[in-house]
């Protein structure tokens, strides 16, 4: 059986507001958690005019508050970003709020452009580069608190809120195998490391008190619909949006279009198409084949669902279709292991 989850950025489309945004987000997690999806995360970005998910874990908070069962998480919290103090805090009051529900996913990257980094008030020379150690720092304060340590996380300590490692390189592979824990890749935008990245992890990994094997989510941009025409029509905002960002005028995640042919060049083109290359577009058949290929080529052991839609409605209706989609691959996995 292969979960599905779903990576939210709480898309700000253009003629509506963040509070808009926020409200749909939490529409859209409670219809994963009804359609039976694995965890809902959200990723931290800032200074984007088209994402609302810059305050990650009150986000969380505020879908964790509205839905059950789901676990809820960071896809992720870019660490350079934070004291990691101040992450086990916030997480530590979140698994004590949602006991069992909440990942903490994270990433090493900024989020952001250099100029917004550096308003994020860290020293950007050197935090990256400190990020193995502190992601053990933030490991050390989920542990039980030992006789004579001097600075604790409250809430936190002894809580072991699950750490997830997100990459987009063979680097977070390398880290998250010799940690021993989980690792999502973002092939969603940034495929071209990614086969050599899992084989990475799965070939270094090392067993710890997180996990005994290693365990690795592909994310994959999903845009299903009635028809093809109807699904490549609402996959015009990802595809615009990420132009824009690639021509350094990022903004609120733009309406569809009926031909994005008529929107970028050819070399934008070529470009989108490599980056976006882990998408599946199309009727739920053809999803479905995209998907099952995907997962044939990665050995994923879970896919996380997600792209940048402006419609509300039109990725409600995508994610019931993929829903459908997940259960007619596990119930043929199923039947070939009997």
């Amino acid at each position: 059986m292969t979960p599905f989850s779903v990576l939210d950025l709480s898309p700000i489309a253009v003629g509506t507001t963040a509070a808009d945004s926020l409200r749909n987000t939490l529409d859209y997690a409670r219809h994963a958690e009804k359609l039976g999806y694995q965890r809902f995360w959200l990723a931290e970005h800032h200074n984007m005019p088209g994402i609302a998910s810059a305050a990650t874990a009150v986000v969380i908070a505020h879908v964790a508050a509205g839905t059950h069962s789901i676990r809820v998480g960071s896809g992720g919290v870019m660490l350079p970003n934070h004291a990691p103090l101040v992450i086990a805090e916030q997480f530590g009051t979140l698994a004590s709020l949602h006991p069992g529900r909440i990942d903490l996913g994270l990433g090493r990257a900024p989020g952001t452009d250099q100029t917004t980094a550096r308003a994020l008030r860290r020293d950007m020379m050197n935090s990256a580069d400190r990020f193995p150690q502190d992601v053990q720092e933030l490991q050390h304060y989920f542990d039980e608190v030992v006789e004579g340590q001097s600075v604790r996380a409250v809430p936190g300590a002894g809580l072991h809120v699950p750490i997830w490692l997100l990459g987009s390189s063979t680097f977070s592979a390398q880290l998250a195998a010799m940690l021993g824990l989980p690792f999502a890749f973002a092939s969603h935008f940034a495929p071209a490391q990614l086969l050599h990245a899992l084989e990475i992890y799965r070939r270094s990994f090392k067993p710890s008190k997180q996990l005994a094997q290693p365990y690795a989510i592909v994310a994959v941009n999903v845009f299903a619909a009635d028809t093809e025409a109807e699904a490549r029509h609402q996959f015009t905002s990802q595809q615009q949006s990420f132009t824009n960002l690639l021509r350094g005028t990022p903004g609120q995640i733009p309406l569809p279009i009926a031909d994005i042919n008529t929107y970028w060049s050819a070399p934008e083109r070529v470009h989108a198409e490599s980056t976006l290359a882990y998408s599946a577009i199309g009727t739920s058949e053809m999803v479905e084949e995209r998907l099952r290929a995907v997962l044939a080529q990665t050995e994923a052991d879970e896919l996380m669902i997600t792209g940048l839609y402006s419609n509300h409605a039109a990725r409600l209706h995508s994610l019931s279709l993929t829903a459908a989609i997940r259960d007619k691959i596990n119930s043929t996995a199923t039947n070939s292991q009997d």
